[in-house]
């Protein structure tokens, strides 16, 4: 009984998470020693020797090793029991600070001896191993602090009554013993930081082996997690409608993010969740029975501009009861599967079809598999009987309705989510949870394990909602994902809304096409101040579509994508800062050291930092230091789908290079190995920057 009582004292995060040496304990003679192993080493370590390091070493490998430090030297069942008193008598010292009140039950008196016991061997009891999060290895924002930094012994501390400096030179000293082979000696800083940095040795080891596959993957393994199949849903235009430059977030982000986890050893599919069923068709339907009747018999109709079909449709609707009452049953009737309704939606659908193939093909998107609203069409009933056979869905003022835990409007009533509406049609929730049974479970679906919509974070709730209620009905199986990956808004240059002139949204071609047309303005600008012939040859117009569509790219990619930001040619097409233009000039530049040192824009295999066998200085140091990093950065894009991050580091490899060449000479080094090591540098860093320009979506030049 006692038991049961004071083990509702013990904290879940002081059972699950506590450390204390184990030396500070009686030793326990059934003590379970755990020794854990990187998925990423080639071979196993014991407990306490050199671990057999991977070849680019990496956060993991780290974690791992601080995980393996852990299991050894401190029992996590014992650590738990200690920390849980600890937590108790911290929480004691905190009511004798409060000020007394009146009318206030005074304190419980203290637990007994037999009560402390009680809650540690509860806390002994419950305890669970020590696990990756535990570990708190996390990437050095400062060169200063070296390549990764160990912050776990400012927990294991003060949790019991320790120094946590103590603490830290226990935990160096025991992982110096497990990463000798790749790292220096740890360093401890400040209170109890770990700091961790990479041998000279490793890390030019690490850039020769990038440098024997510098036309490639640079020899970079593929996810260390098991290969997923992995459902992006991006892009989502509306039939009848021209993308506007709200579409251009999704496509650009969806895209890369589809590109990087394709490039991680991921079998991704890309889908375009395109707006083709809804009220709107129905509207749009009863229109073309008025106005271009043919499409509903089979003939060939030019519907001309989409845009102002839908327009004067839309006006229809607004102002004319009868048809709205039309329009209504249209999509009754549509939904339903009328033939003639049918017709005259695919010749829509097939109409804008071509006009957003259009700007995929501008913009460089390929392997995009549409699949519309339409598509989940036959799926929708099974959805809402089945929820209703849960009695998780159920009537509200004559539609049908989801009621969910902690979702709740301004008024603090239950917000419903309706699944369908009185007059029989569906809503976007109900689509939704029938797209998810698709993509994760059913037979002739995708069995997706991670499914990621890419939309703006206006839907956030919307979603929140639809993956709450799949779970909730078991449309989702347990070892399956849904993420939402919201962006913000483009802004024009003041700050509002982005919109022309006349204040109506920008079309996405437009906006592409003023960007190719000020970068092509610019190099006719600059080959006129040079008294060259300005006329661009078709190779410099190859060059301005790169950089006019790249900008646009990367000026989006490169913000967090849950910010807002402004839309800006200039800054988009400066060649300054952290931008496309600056980065494949960087890259052209690149391939002009190597072709005019070599006579080839590739060195090959080399041997980087190893020329001549004296100290590497400084600034190259600090360019491989970089260059390694680079699987940690794209493990870390992979699980938190920030593209901004690939951005950041391409940006920071960018000017490394650019410092190791103003202090490193590479024609001409002191030695032929020496040229050739730096030579191979310059390749890697080229591959490096190469590969990610393509994960990007952008077009790398050799010229610019």
């Amino acid at each position: 009984a006692a038991l049961a009582t004071t083990r509702a004292l013990v904290p879940r995060a002081v059972r699950s998470l506590a450390f204390a040496p184990s030396a500070r304990l009686p030793p326990s003679p059934s003590r379970p020693r755990t020794s854990t192993t990187t998925r990423l080493c080639s071979s196993t370590a014991s407990t306490g020797s050199t671990a057999a390091a991977p070849v680019f070493g990496g956060l993991e490998y780290v974690q791992t090793a601080v995980l393996d430090v852990l299991s050894s030297e401190f029992d996590y069942r014992e650590v738990a029991a200690k920390s849980a008193l600890a937590s108790l008598d911290k929480k004691s010292k905190k009511k004798k600070k409060k000020k007394k009140k009146k009318n206030v039950a005074p304190d419980p008196p203290p637990l007994s001896a037999e009560e402390r016991e009680a809650v540690a061997a509860a806390a002994f009891a419950a305890a669970v191993p020590f696990s990756p999060a535990d570990c708190a290895v996390t990437r050095s924002t400062q060169p200063e602090f070296g390549d990764y930094q160990c912050n776990v012994a400012l927990s294991l501390g003060p949790a019991l009554g320790l120094a946590p400096r103590a603490v830290a030179e226990r935990v160096a000293a025991a992982l110096a013993e497990r990463t000798g082979s790749i790292m220096d000696p740890p360093e401890i800083a400040g209170p109890g930081f770990v700091n961790l940095r990479y041998s000279t040795e490793f890390l030019t080891g690490a850039v020769r082996t990038m440098a024997e596959d510098v036309e490639g993957r640079l020899n970079l393994a593929t996810s260390p997690k098991a290969p997923q199949r992995i459902v992006v849903d991006y892009s989502s235009p509306n039939i009848a409608k021209e993308m506007h430059v709200g579409h251009l977030r999704s496509t650009i982000i969806g895209d890369t993010l589809s590109n990087l986890l394709e490039f991680a050893g991921h079998d991704v599919v890309r889908l375009n969740h395109v707006g083709d069923w809804g009220t709107q068709f129905g509207m749009l339907v009863e229109h073309l029975r008025d106005v271009a009747p043919g499409t509903l018999t089979g003939e060939d109709v030019d519907l001309g501009d989409l845009v102002e079909l839908y327009k004067a449709a839309k006006k229809r609707f607004d102002a004319d009861d009868e048809f709205k009452a039309r329009a209504r049953e249209g999509v009754v009737a549509l939904q339903a599967g009328e033939e003639s309704s049918l017709r005259a939606w695919k010749v829509l659908c097939a109409t804008s079809r071509t006009e957003y193939q259009k700007i995929y093909d501008t913009l460089g998107i390929r392997n995009l598999t549409e699949r519309g609203e339409s598509f989940y069409n036959p799926y929708l009933s099974s959805v809402v009987a089945d929820l209703e056979s849960q009695n998780l869905a159920v009537e509200s003022e004559g539609a049908t309705a989801v009621f969910l835990d902690g979702f709740e409007g301004r008024d603090g009533a239950p917000l419903p989510m309706l699944v369908r509406k009185g007059d029989g049609g569906f809503n976007y929730a109900t689509t939704d949870l029938a797209a998810i049974r698709h993509r994760t479970s059913l037979d002739d679906g995708e069995k997706a394990s991670r499914v990621l919509y890419v939309t703006d974070a206006g839907q956030s709730q919307h979603f929140a909602m639809v993956f709450a209620a799949a779970k909730l009905a078991g449309f989702l199986p347990a070892e399956a994902s849904l993420e939402h990956v919201p962006f913000g808004l483009v802004q024009g240059e003041d700050g509002k809304k982005f919109a022309t002139r006349s204040g109506e949204t920008v079309k996405l071609k437009d906006l592409l096409d003023e960007s190719v047309r000020i970068a092509a303005a610019d190099m006719v600008s600059r080959r006129e101040q040079e008294e060259e012939n300005p006329q661009l040859t078709q190779q410099e117009e190859e060059v301005v579509r790169a950089v006019g569509i790249g900008a646009v790219k990367y000026a989006d990619l490169s913000m967090n994508r849950e910010s807002n930001y402004r839309f800006s040619y200039e800054r988009m097409l400066s060649l300054n800062g952290n931008t496309a233009p600056y980065m494949l000039y960087a890259y052209a530049r690149l391939c002009g050291i190597i072709l005019k040192a070599t006579g080839k824009t590739d060195v090959g295999e080399g041997g980087a930092g190893a020329g001549g066998g004296d100290r590497v200085p400084d600034a190259e140091l600090q360019l491989i230091r970089t260059l390694v990093k680079l699987p940690d950065v794209l493990a870390e894009v992979e699980a938190e789908l920030y593209p901004n991050r690939l951005c950041d580091y391409l940006f920071e490899t960018s000017q490394k290079f650019n410092q190791f060449y103003e202090n490193c000479s590479v024609n001409n080094a002191e030695t032929p190995a020496l040229k050739a090591s730096r030579l191979t540098l310059c390749a890697v860093t080229a591959g490096v920057l190469r590969t990610l320009l393509k994960i990007l979506g952008l077009t790398p030049l050799d010229r610019f």
